[in-house]
C-alpha cells in the first residue's frame, strides 16, 4: 500500500496542535495557543493546511468503557462520544469540535483514545472503594503520550526499559504513570481528568468531604466550573496564574508556594509508586512543564537521592534527553509526540482495510 497522508489533531485543554504527515514522508506541525480561541484556531488550521489528507486522526481524551486504541468515526460512534462529555467536559467538546470542523475534508476520520493505554492496569489500580452499583472506575489519561514514551524507552534504556518506570506528563493537565514491562499498571488521573496531582486549574485528588461541603454552597454547573477552571495552581497562587511559566517568572510569595506545592505533589507520587512497586528503575519527564522547566525538575528530583536519582545540572538546564548524573539511575526527557501515535493508528486502519 502506498504511503498515505495523515492529518493529526490534538486539541488539548489549553491549546490546539496538529501535524500533517505527507505522502513524501515530511511532517509539518501547527500550533495555536489558548488566546486564539478554539473555534478560531480550527478555522486557522483548516485555512493553513495546503494538502488534502487521506485520513484524519483525532486525539480523544476519553474513550469510555471500550478498550480499543482507536475507532473509525461513524454517525453512531460520534453519538457515543457525545454521551461521554460529562466524563471530560474540559476536553471532549473540543475533541468533537475537531471532528465536525474536519468533515469538510470529506475523508475518513479516526478517534484515538487516551484511556486505552491504561486498560492494562490491574483491578487494584482500576477500582475505587465505593459500591460497584455506581459503575464508576478509574480510566487514566494522557495514554497516547505514555504509549509514545513506552515505544522510545527500549532504544533509550535497553533492558532497563522493561523494568519499573515512572513517567511524568507535566503540563496544564498533568499526570504520572507507573509502567512495568512497558505497560501501564497505575496512573494518577482516575475517573476524570480532574483527579490525581495538582494541575493548572484542576485540584487533583481531594478529600471527598471537601466536595460535599462545596456542593452545599452552589449548584452542579457552578461547581463544575470551579472544579475545572478555578482550582489547582490558579487557586494556590491566589489567582495570579495557572501557567507555570508565569509562576516561575513571578517574585510573589503565592507563586512560589504554588510551585512548591506542585513539585511536592509530583515527588510524593514518585515515592508512593516506588513503595508500591518495590523501587523505580528510571524516571521520565514529558509535557510542556516536564520538557522545558529545569527548575521544576530540580525541585522534584533533588530530594530523591535516597532512591538513587540525581540530576546533572548542566544537562538539566539545557533540557537534554538524558539529564541524570554520573552515578544516578536514568532520568530522561522524552518530548511528547501524541501525533506520531495517532498517525500510526490511522495507518493501521488503512492497512487493514486495504
Amino acid at each position: 500500500m502506498a504511503e498515505l497522508s495523515v492529518l493529526t489533531i490534538n486539541s488539548g485543554s489549553s491549546s490546539l496542535k496538529a501535524s500533517l504527515f505527507s505522502r513524501d514522508g515530511s511532517r509539518k506541525d501547527y500550533a495555536y495557543g489558548r488566546l486564539d480561541g478554539q473555534e478560531a484556531a480550527f478555522e486557522r488550521l483548516i485555512e493553513e493546511i495546503d494538502e488534502k489528507p487521506d485520513l484524519i486522526g483525532h486525539r480523544f481524551v476519553h474513550g469510555g468503557e471500550i478498550e480499543d486504541a482507536a475507532r473509525l468515526v461513524s454517525e453512531a460512534e460520534l453519538e457515543r462520544l457525545k454521551k461521554l462529555i460529562p466524563l471530560a467536559p474540559l476536553h471532549l467538546p473540543g475533541n468533537i469540535m475537531g471532528l465536525e470542523y474536519c468533515t469538510r475534508f470529506g475523508v475518513p476520520q479516526v478517534a484515538c483514545f487516551d484511556t486505552s493505554f491504561h486498560s492494562t492496569m490491574p483491578e487494584a489500580s482500576r477500582k475505587f472503594p465505593i459500591p460497584e452499583r455506581f459503575g464508576i472506575k478509574r480510566y487514566g489519561f494522557h495514554g497516547l503520550n505514555y504509549n509514545y514514551i513506552s515505544k522510545q524507552l527500549p532504544a533509550l534504556l535497553g533492558d532497563a526499559a522493561y523494568g519499573t518506570i515512572v513517567a511524568a506528563h507535566l503540563g496544564s493537565g498533568a499526570s504520572l504513570c507507573l509502567m512495568e514491562n512497558l505497560k501501564s499498571v497505575d496512573t494518577t488521573m482516575g475517573y476524570s481528568p480532574a483527579g490525581g496531582i495538582v494541575m493548572g486549574t484542576r485540584s487533583g485528588d481531594l478529600d471527598p468531604g471537601v466536595m460535599l461541603a462545596l456542593s452545599k454552597r452552589m449548584d452542579h454547573q457552578a461547581l463544575t466550573r470551579i472544579v475545572y477552571h478555578e482550582m489547582g495552581l490558579h487557586a494556590l497562587s491566589g489567582g495570579e496564574s495557572a501557567d507555570m511559566t508565569d509562576l516561575l517568572k513571578s517574585k510573589s510569595e503565592r507563586a512560589g508556594f504554588a510551585i512548591d506545592f506542585f513539585c511536592n505533589s509530583v515527588r510524593a507520587t514518585i515515592g508512593a509508586y516506588a513503595a508500591k512497586a518495590g523501587g523505580v528503575d528510571a524516571l521520565v519527564f514529558s509535557g510542556g512543564i516536564g520538557e522545558h522547566a529545569p527548575t521544576i525538575r530540580e525541585k522534584i528530583c533533588s530530594p530523591l537521592e535516597f532512591m538513587g536519582f540525581s540530576l546533572e545540572d548542566k544537562a538539566n538546564r539545557l533540557n537534554l534527553r538524558k539529564i541524570s548524573g554520573k552515578h544516578s539511575r536514568p532520568i530522561l526527557i522524552v518530548s511528547a509526540d501524541e501525533e506520531s501515535v495517532i498517525r500510526d493508528l490511522c495507518l493501521g486502519f488503512a492497512s487493514r482495510a486495504a
